[in-house]
C-alpha cells in the first residue's frame, strides 16, 4: 500500500500514542507490584 506523506504521519502518530499508552500501563503494573511487595513486608 502506498500512503501519502500525511497518511504516513497520521499512522506514525497513532503508533506513537499507542506505544505511550502501553508503556504507561506497563509502568503502572510495575508500581503496583512494587507497592504490593512493600506492603507485604510491613
Amino acid at each position: 500500500m502506498n500512503y501519502t506523506p500525511d497518511e504516513q504521519n497520521e499512522i506514525r502518530r497513532r503508533q506513537k500514542s499507542r506505544a505511550l499508552v502501553t508503556a504507561l500501563i506497563l509502568g503502572a503494573f510495575v508500581v503496583l507490584f512494587y507497592a504490593i511487595s512493600i506492603a507485604k513486608m510491613l
